[in-house]
């Protein structure tokens, strides 16, 4: 009898464990928006590193950590790229790494919610909070299993000691985000 209270115990346990899923930077993105003078320019950073460890019963108890390499800025424009690197913008020579390590998550429904955790750009790090959704697990052509998630926020570039949209600049302060995240399973 004890045999099978371990086991089923032991059983139990395993289904309730995270499970971590390590970002696949070819197949992960994080996408920019901002005003630009009467308009929108947009972008993509697409080397996104870092590691989700989820709990699909109880994805309260998941945890995130991404790293995204702001030296692969991608505006669509060459010269515009190398402008947006420069030590006015975003001086990635002195900043190169965005870090966001959550410490909390809320959902109600176990596949959407409000990501809570620390955000470091440009040396500075704040707590933020972003909506999330769980698009789905699935099996890939490759043999692994991957799980997506999708992230949209925005920030003010101020909040993070950006000073280019003082005195009316021709860019804006907020920062539109959008983090498209695929994970393999470890």
């Amino acid at each position: 009898m004890k045999y099978v209270f371990y086991t089923s115990l032991l059983f139990c346990s395993a289904i309730y464990a995270n499970e971590s899923y390590k970002i696949d930077p070819e197949h992960s993105f994080a996408n920019w928006k901002i005003r630009h003078v009467v308009a929108m320019t947009s972008g993509t950073v697409p080397d996104i590193n870092g590691i989700i460890d989820i709990n699909r019963q109880n994805i309260s108890q998941s945890q995130i950590e991404v790293r995204i390499n702001l030296l692969g800025i991608n505006s669509n424009h060459k010269k515009r790229d190398e402008h947006i690197k420069e030590k006015k913008f975003l001086d990635v020579e002195n900043f190169s790494t965005v870090i966001f390590v959550s410490t909390k998550i809320e959902s109600s429904d176990n596949q959407s919610g409000i990501i809570t955790g620390e955000l470091t750009l440009h040396g500075i790090s704040k707590i933020i909070s972003m909506p999330f959704k769980v698009l789905g697990f699935g099996d890939d052509p490759w043999g692994g299993y991957r799980v997506g998630i999708e992230v949209n926020t925005s920030i003010l570039s101020t909040d993070f000691g950006y000073t280019w949209a003082e005195n009316n600049s021709a860019l804006g302060n907020e920062v539109i985000l959008e983090f498209l995240i695929e994970g393999i399973k470890q």
